[in-house]
């Protein structure tokens, strides 16, 4: 049986080597005979032809000419340079659970995941249901254009070489602050925007530094200095927005600026990673090309207003395939208003609790509910604890109102002020309760699940080490210092977007030296750390005190 196969297999290459042998020599004919006619051709007269003129057109600029001619100004390239050091075998975002994307643009690299993102929410949704198989790629093939391993990828630049990123982003207030992503400038020790109006002979861009960043969402706010005033755009109502309206997309693909690309928007509330990481994700859908190097760009309407910021593309081979993420601007708008404030983060609320989302029915009959939430965790200590809510408990409405789900739930108590109350009606074994509970702040409500606190004087003050770097530091205490078998300080806090939290510096750890000088006390840490000036190169000797068999790792940058 197999040799008939061999022989059909042989026959049917051979009738093809035929076909192509046939097609080849008619091609080889085909080319004496075009010789003899070129050759004919170049002793013919064509006194008689007339030469082709260049009409100018009278048909009308559309508007997507018109808003690209407005709005491109104020869109900005963006560069960045993550220089090599080593980590102390930590996850370099600084919060502990990385990002809520793992934002990476080369093919084949599979997502592992880390097991702590049910954590990193206010209302933690617990493990969720896994995406299908054709969106692997998409979760690693954002349009950042980092290189492997660089910013957004595993091992950050720990192999040694400098790694560069490019993105876009854009101008809203014109002393120069820009939105754009946080994988846009994860990690970088430097970055840089060029403006339209600058020259191409510009090789990297005005320096830039953070103003805040806000993972849940991957959005980002930026700085450059500027003597004049800058072009800025205009933001839009992206609740206003149709699937079917037309959409314009402005950035930088590949490094070529300025590319302009349109389509519509396809759908809308798509949420594109399930679970805990997708809460506060819930994109506008678009068909506009964008591609590497197009994420933090604006997405606009026919006004040339911003209705989305580019962020994620599906797609299985690294370019674009039709199907484009952009971030809506109502919530962009309501992240940098939190991003430029005082305290340079998004505070959302929570309650402390956790669950899981997409149970089956079984469970709602079993449990005798059809719309709510079942608690799966309740945070020790946390506001559902003291409010009296316990594993098992359904919650089916907020002050009144019926709870549809886990997402429905999330959303409402996000965007209360911790400190507010809300009164919760729920089911426990059957029976109608309800209770009053206090709204937290959700990063302080799960700090000891993210990341556990060591011990700390209530009354001591962050000093040079927060002004100057964003880090708040104590003395160890005398059980750790026995642990670790050396003296210094232990972080107790890191400032979102600060110099230490992009060096990838963590609560819980402890640095025993700065630039080499000894820190075996806060005073003198403070003392080393106020000698410290802009432009300074600055290095951390840390200590793991869960690892202390690691010894010293080195982490470093430029202030």
């Amino acid at each position: 049986m197999n040799s008939f196969f061999e022989r059909l297999r042989s026959r049917r290459l051979a009738s093809t080597f035929v076909v192509l042998a046939a097609v080849s020599a008619a091609i080889v004919a085909g080319s004496y005979a075009a010789h003899g006619v070129r050759g004919q051709e170049s002793q013919s007269d064509s006194s008689d032809a007339s030469p082709l003129k260049v009409v100018n057109s009278t048909t009308p600029p559309n508007d997507f000419v018109r808003i690209a001619k407005i709005v491109g100004p104020a869109v900005v390239n963006i560069n960045t340079q993550t220089l090599p050091k080593q980590t102390a075998n930590h996850n370099p975002n600084g919060n502990g659970n990385g990002h809520t994307f793992h934002f990476r643009t080369q093919p084949n690299q599979q997502n592992p995941g880390d097991g702590n993102d049910d954590q990193d929410n206010g209302q933690g949704q617990g493990q969720g249901q896994q995406p299908p198989d054709n969106f692997q790629d998409f979760f690693n093939k954002f349009f950042g254009g980092q290189a492997p391993g660089g910013p957004g990828g595993d091992d950050g630049a720990d192999n040694g070489q400098v790694q560069e990123s490019l993105g876009s982003g854009f101008i809203v207030d014109p002393k120069g602050y820009i939105i754009t992503n946080d994988h846009v400038i994860d990690k970088a020790d430097k970055i840089y925007v060029k403006l339209s109006t600058d020259p191409e002979t510009v090789d990297q861009g005005r320096p830039a530094h953070v103003i805040g960043i806000d993972k849940a969402t991957d959005l980002a706010v930026i700085k450059i200095d500027t003597d004049k005033p800058l072009p800025t755009v205009k933001l839009g109502n992206s609740d206003m927005t149709q699937v079917g309206d037309w959409v314009e997309a402005i950035g930088s693909p590949f490094t070529l600026a300025q590319t302009v690309t349109a389509g519509i928007i396809s759908a809308k509330n798509r949420t594109i990673d399930q679970g805990a990481p997708g809460q506060f994700q819930h994109f506008i859908q678009t068909d506009a090309a964008i591609n590497p190097g197009n994420s933090g760009g604006p997405l606009l309407n026919m006004n040339g207003e911003v209705i989305g910021v580019n962020t994620a593309i599906y797609t299985q081979s690294a370019g674009y395939e039709g199907i484009g993420f952009a971030m809506p601007s109502n919530t962009v708008v309501d992240v940098y208003n939190d991003l430029i404030s005082p305290s340079h983060k998004v505070t959302r609320g929570s309650i402390g609790i956790q669950f899981r989302e997409g149970l089956s029915g079984a469970v709602n009959r079993v449990y005798g509910f059809k719309s709510g939430v079942l608690v799966q965790q309740v945070q020790p200590g946390g506001p559902a604890d003291k409010g009296g809510l316990k594993p098992g408990d359904i919650i089916t409405t907020i002050d009144g109102r019926s709870i549809k789900d886990g997402e429905d739930l999330v959303n409402e108590i996000a965007s209360r002020k911790p400190g507010s109350t809300i009164r919760l009606g729920f089911l426990r074994d059957g029976k109608p309760d309800d209770t009053t509970v206090s709204i937290g702040d959700r990063d302080k409500v799960f700090a000891d699940v993210n990341n556990p606190q060591p011990e700390t004087n209530p009354e001591s003050t962050g000093g040079a080490g927060e002004t100057k770097l964003g880090v708040v530091v104590h003395d160890v205490p005398s059980a750790m210092a026995g642990k670790i078998h050396a003296s210094g300080v232990v972080i107790g806090s890191v400032r979102t977007g600060s110099f230490a939290d992009l060096q990838g510096l963590e609560p819980g750890l402890v640095i025993t030296r700065v630039n080499r000088q000894p820190t075996p006390n806060k005073d003198q840490f403070d003392a080393v750390v106020s000698k410290l000036k802009t432009g300074d190169d600055i290095v951390f000797e840390i200590i793991d005190p869960n690892h202390p068999e690691q010894g010293i790792n080195y982490i470093g940058g430029t202030l």
